[in-house]
């Protein structure tokens, strides 16, 4: 006799990565406020209890989704752009012009998730924006970091303050992500980062090696 159990077949295996993936695609695209639950079981193929079995609750499954983003190669590019890039100005161009093209890319929701995930959300989910405005915070540290490093070894100007820079392009960063969201094109925002880029301080001009410092010669020559 044929085990008629077998033929209908086995709840299929859950996958987390998967489920991660899935999750992601929903916030990115929604933002946390308006993802409710049942869209997030439903997406990521599972029933309510096995959510809060392997995740917590829907605070927690998030946090997950941003910690997973920010491995991620769309949400990586700027530490990978930090650590690799020999000069802080060409790890700044770097971040700028991928930012471009990785924001409105069609084969992920645009923007940042973790720029617009949670920019309306009720009191109770206070906890949610603080989250997301900590980590843009200490993304704003390590820019003001490797600013701060470029300007001790001469790269960037003595009279710049790197405080304001990685603000400003923080700011900038920030408005591209939401212009990709609003329909912006790659070469759109392309135009914006150089535009950005434009800003970055001169370095001071280096004395001629022609020219001697009159303080150096003796009294009563003036050249």
């Amino acid at each position: 006799m044929t085990d008629t159990r077998a033929k209908r077949g086995r709840p299929r295996a859950f996958d987390r990565a998967e489920a991660l993936t899935a999750a992601t695609r929903l916030f990115w695209e929604r933002g946390y406020e308006a993802t409710s639950i049942g869209e997030l079981t439903e997406a990521m193929g599972i029933r309510p209890g096995s959510l809060y079995a392997a995740f917590g609750d829907k605070k927690s499954l998030f946090k997950e989704v941003v910690h997973c983003y920010g491995r991620s190669p769309v949400g990586a590019f700027m530490g990978v752009a930090l650590e690799e890039e020999p000069t802080a100005r060409a790890a700044f161009t770097r971040i700028l012009r991928e930012a471009a093209v990785i924001y409105p890319d069609p084969t992920h929701p645009a923007g940042c998730l973790t720029i617009s995930a949670a920019t309306n959300v009720t009191p109770q989910d206070a906890e949610v924006e603080a989250f997301l405005r900590d980590l843009r915070n200490a993304n704003l540290g390590v820019f003001e970091a490797r600013l701060r490093k470029a300007q001790q070894v001469g790269e960037l100007s003595e009279a710049a303050s790197p405080r304001a820079l990685s603000a400003y392009f923080a700011a900038v960063i920030q408005g591209m992500s939401q212009r990709a969201r609003d329909g912006a094109t790659a070469a759109e925002l392309t135009e914006t980062a150089e535009l950005a880029l434009a800003a970055w301080p001169a370095r001071p001009p280096c004395p001629s090696s022609g020219q001697r410092n009159p303080r150096s010669q003796p009294p009563g020559q003036t050249g």
